[in-house]
């Protein structure tokens, strides 16, 4: 065997070396990849339901009900709304009218089931996604800051 020989052998088995790490790279995260949705996206039923999701949009004014540390609300991107029950704590930040991302599991009947409620964290700030999905729908007022 020629060294010309040794040398390809020697790269097709690092070129295959490298493609098998990433492929276990790209099966380890397979599961862990949560993607982002707004109201109008789900309700048109672009969401399989069971399914780990992060969805965020504007807390519905008047639809925040609390019964000890179990709550429920609406979100809206301005077209659709989105029921959203939650059992713990509540950011500081979170309230009606206020720009949210919540990650949970959406269910049969399209409500949402939340594990953790984000809210935005100054007054000029409304996390990326949420401004883009109001956006997307026409209800995002110019001027706004993210």
């Amino acid at each position: 065997m020629g060294r010309k020989q040794r040398r390809l052998i020697i790269i097709a088995l690092s070129a295959l070396c490298l493609a098998a790490a990433a492929a276990l790279v790209m099966l380890a995260f397979r599961d862990n990849i949560v993607f982002f949705f707004g109201p109008t996206e789900i309700k048109e039923g672009k969401v399989q339901p069971g399914k780990r999701i992060k969805i965020g949009g504007l807390v519905v004014e008047g639809s925040v009900v609390k019964a000890g540390e179990k709550v429920s609300f609406s979100i809206t991107d301005g077209s659709e709304n989105v029921d959203i029950s939650y059992v713990g704590i509540l950011p500081d930040l979170f309230r009606e009218g206020q720009g949210i991302v919540a990650e949970g599991v959406l269910n049969q009947n399209l409500a949402f089931t939340a594990s953790e409620v984000l809210a935005k964290h100054d007054e000029n700030y409304m996390p990326s996604e949420v401004a883009d999905a109001l956006k997307k729908s026409g209800h995002w007022k110019e001027g706004e800051e993210q």
